[in-house]
């Protein structure tokens, strides 16, 4: 048994407006299910415009005393946070498993830890955020840059990994000095509100965090429109990304977008075989491939070729499907069978032109699952190879040259993440430059730290999650100039009137 009881939790409602959980207001309703069994967990009301309208008010009439707060009292606070979130990791572990599917292995050790430790990152990066070093530039003047928040931040996050993205919303942003409405997908609220929830009782104002629970086209629209909100950050496809920034584009929002990945899997001939083939599978295969930074596409030198897709299929075919909350299940189901249905359709669709090695299929079982899959021998331009799947599917081909390989894995309108697979330094730092991506990780694919940004390059969006780059995203930047000669009649002035 799962154990978290959404209805005791959320009796109050789906919304968190001003330190207090109160019900949607749109009439409509929506019932999160257990994509496991198929379940119905929780039924809650929607949050309308006039929530969003709310929540809005309460982060804009909460700003002043937050953003006046010193750098030192806002880390105190985020430490405090921190430390709830830290006392109540199960619960948050549990919830997240319910209302996603992943493995509870997955959210105890990656999710959950995960996101306490950006809370302790944020914490401390609360009390860095100066600006540049006064100085004297033109001889005349001393100049000093500050940091400012930005306002009432509007950010929407996806469902596949609900926590963590609250998080990498949240946390830059108050730690900056804003305050924020967050909207979470309505098919997974649970770990927002309870965030939102640890951040009260942690002692951050009411109303600096706030959680509005609704459909994309009614609350999360709003939002982003909304007049009194200064900034939108979206995690989320590109194709919604796109009508995200419409819609920003409008009231000259500051815009920050993090959207979809085909990260390349480059496994040059000299790598270790069986490093790569392990960290094909994981990284293919973390969050049941619902990952934006999932190894997608794996491009393999000839002569390694034949033995990592052997290596890959005999390593799918002993991974473990089952009950979420069983710790020894490997892979959990997709988040619907909406979903699932989608991703098997560009499977079946790839039988016409591939080799599906292994997987391809849904077991027989009540919930979303879907075998892990690899299919081989796709053309470059064939619709698994440059579309996002976002399931446990991996695609093969191969490469000759060391210039073919690069060429092929920037081949992609995405930008997010990529790979590079060799015992050769040189080898692996050239694929470091030339792969046009946000992150490239060297023999390994996935990791992420709190210290280092998350963003992408191209159709994946710009601007940086995590680390004190997001701050970027987060504050205002402003010169301030201060005479220092008292001189009436300046030089310059004559440019506008009289003679020197």
């Amino acid at each position: 048994m799962h154990n978290f009881q959404a209805q005791d939790h959320f009796a109050d409602g789906a919304q968190y407006i001003a330190g207090r959980l109160t019900r949607g207001t749109s009439g409509r309703t929506h019932v999160v299910v257990d994509p496991a069994t198929g379940d119905d967990v929780f039924s809650y009301e929607l949050a309308g415009s006039a929530d969003v309208d709310a929540a809005v008010a309460a982060a804009a009439e909460a700003f002043p005393g937050w953003s006046g707060a010193t750098p030192g009292e806002r880390s105190d606070a985020m430490h405090r946070f921190a430390g709830v979130l830290a006392e109540r990791a199960e619960e948050f572990a549990r919830a997240e498993s319910l209302q996603c599917g992943k493995p509870i292995k997955l959210s105890r050790e990656f999710d959950v830890p995960g996101t306490v430790d950006n809370a302790a990152f944020f914490a401390g990066a609360a009390r860095h955020l100066q600006g540049q070093s006064a100085g004297e530039y033109s001889g005349d003047h001393t100049s000093y840059v500050r940091r400012e928040p930005i306002g009432v931040v509007g950010s929407i996050a996806p469902w596949n990994y609900p926590l963590q993205m609250a998080a990498w919303k949240v946390l830059p942003a108050i730690a900056a000095g804003n305050t924020i409405v967050l909207k979470p997908a309505e098919l997974t609220p649970f770990t927002s509100l309870l965030f939102a929830r640890a951040a009260t009782d942690a002692g951050i104002p009411d109303g600096v965090v706030n959680i509005v629970s609704g459909a994309g086209k009614d609350a999360g629209e709003h939002l982003v429109g909304h007049p009194d909100v200064a900034m939108t950050s979206f995690t989320g496809s590109t194709g919604v990304g796109k009508r995200v920034a419409e819609i920003a584009t409008a009231t000259v929002k500051r815009l920050h977008l993090e959207l979809g990945g085909k990260a390349p899997f480059v496994v040059f001939d000299d790598a270790d075989l069986e490093a790569a083939v392990h960290g094909a599978v994981a990284g293919a295969l973390i969050n049941t491939g619902q990952d934006c930074t999932a190894a997608t596409r794996a491009y393999v030198q000839r002569p390694l070729y034949e033995a990592f897709v052997q290596g890959v299929a005999d390593l799918m075919e002993t991974v473990r499907l089952g009950d979420p909350f069983d710790p020894a299940t490997d892979l959990g189901p997709l988040i619907s069978h909406t979903h699932r249905d989608r991703v098997a359709g560009f499977v079946d669709r790839a039988r016409s032109y591939a080799r599906v090695v292994t997987g391809g299929e849904a077991p027989k079982h009540p919930g979303a699952f879907y075998q892990p899959t690899l299919i081989a021998d796709a053309a470059q331009d064939s619709e698994v190879a440059q579309s996002e799947i976002f399931g446990p599917v991996l695609v093969v081909l191969p490469f000759d040259s060391d210039d073919e390989g690069i060429r092929l894995a920037n081949d992609t309108l995405y930008g997010l993440a990529a790979s590079a697979w060799s015992r050769d330094v040189f080898r692996a730092n050239r694929a470091t430059r030339e792969i046009k991506a946000g992150c490239v990780w060297v023999n390994d694919h996935i990791p992420i730290l709190s210290e280092m940004p998350h963003g992408g390059y191209k159709a994946s969006g710009y601007g940086k999650d995590m680390s004190a780059y997001s701050f970027e995203e987060y504050t205002q930047v402003k010169h301030v100039m201060f005479d220092n000669t008292a001189v009436v009649r300046k030089d310059w002035h004559r440019t506008i009137f009289g003679d020197r």
